[in-house]
């Protein structure tokens, strides 16, 4: 018998419930069958993998892929390649968080410029109009009902920066006003806008957080009633400690190296650019002979995948 510890957790507790011995072979196995007439259980589908690639592609710009959803939280993948948005976007009913996964933004707003490099998240809050000038670069986006918080002290804050980036010149730009969460298709008012006028705001500055490598565990970056998003750093793991989070799903995207996934659902490896859903009351684990990095986001609401899958985890043998 092979024993591992498995803590049951909640969204947003800071200690579990408990901490139980479990045989692995079990935890991991088919159950014996039920003896009865009608199978009182499901066929569970296995852990479904999402990619999209670290290595920049050159390609027209395009609006965001969405890859989870639900009414309360969206995730979306964006790429831009020397390129604009090219308007601005103000949304109505929610908060908008960012993480740069590589290359070099800069995200123009009413509360300062941005210069994303790889490793760093902001939040733009609800109402406040935003742009983006990307040059081989990648992001992920969050949106989710206002008002989502900081949970850490900022690194820097947004500047004045004026002209926002070089060779900037002021021309014919619009102001897009969206609900539902930024979703395509839902504009509310599209109009022009003096952007210099726009970016001459003098008012609180965005802040700026980054992923701490070396800090070994999860690092929460932002809470709201809803989720949670934090940056984990994973020491070589062997597996022996697995987590069960009894009231969310559990979104992870791999930053940097290489771990593969133990779950009740099969296990599969994650690479950089991989995202997974683990859904609530699964249990989980990971295994990795380097550091690796990857981010956590915690829904208490069921998350749809809505981008295509890589390839599925495999079944325990």
């Amino acid at each position: 018998m092979e024993t591992v510890t498995e803590a049951l957790e909640l969204f947003d507790s800071p200690e579990p419930l408990s901490v139980l011995e479990r045989d692995a072979n079990l935890l991991l196995a088919p159950p014996h069958p039920s003896g009865l007439p009608v199978t009182p259980w499901h066929d569970q589908e296995p852990l479904a993998v999402v990619h999209f690639p670290r290595e920049h592609v050159p390609q027209a710009f395009a609006a965001p892929r969405g890859v989870y959803e639900n009414d309360h939280l969206r995730i979306e993948w964006q790429t831009m390649d020397d390129t604009r948005q090219p308007f601005y976007h103000r949304n109505c009913d929610v908060d908008e968080l960012c993480f740069q996964i590589a290359g070099e933004r800069t995200l123009m707003t009413e509360r300062g410029v941005i210069e994303h490099r790889a490793g760093e998240f902001s939040r733009i809050p609800r109402g406040v109009a935003h742009d983006n000038y990307g040059r081989r670069e990648s992001h992920l986006l969050f949106y989710s009902p206002a008002p989502m918080i900081e949970e850490r002290q900022p690194t820097r804050l947004a500047q004045a920066t004026f002209p926002p980036f070089e060779g900037w010149q002021a021309g014919p730009v619009n102001e897009a006003v969206t609900e539902c969460m930024g979703t395509p298709g839902h504009d509310i008012a599209v109009f022009p806008v003096d952007e210099k006028r726009l970016l001459s705001n003098d008012s609180e500055r965005l802040e700026v957080l980054t992923t701490t490598p070396g800090a070994t565990g999860v690092t929460w970056q932002y809470r709201s009633p809803r989720m949670r998003l934090g940056s984990v750093w994973l020491p070589a793991a062997d597996g022996r400690h697995y987590r069960r989070t009894l009231d969310a799903d559990e979104i992870q995207y791999q930053i940097s190296g290489r771990r593969i996934v133990v779950s009740q659902r099969g296990s599969v490896e994650l690479r950089p650019g991989d995202l997974v859903r683990i859904p609530l009351g699964v249990a989980h684990t990971s295994i990795a002979t380097e550091p690796t990095e990857h981010l956590v986001l915690l829904s208490d609401r069921a998350l749809t995948q809505v981008a295509p899958t890589d390839r599925y985890a495999e079944g325990h043998k």
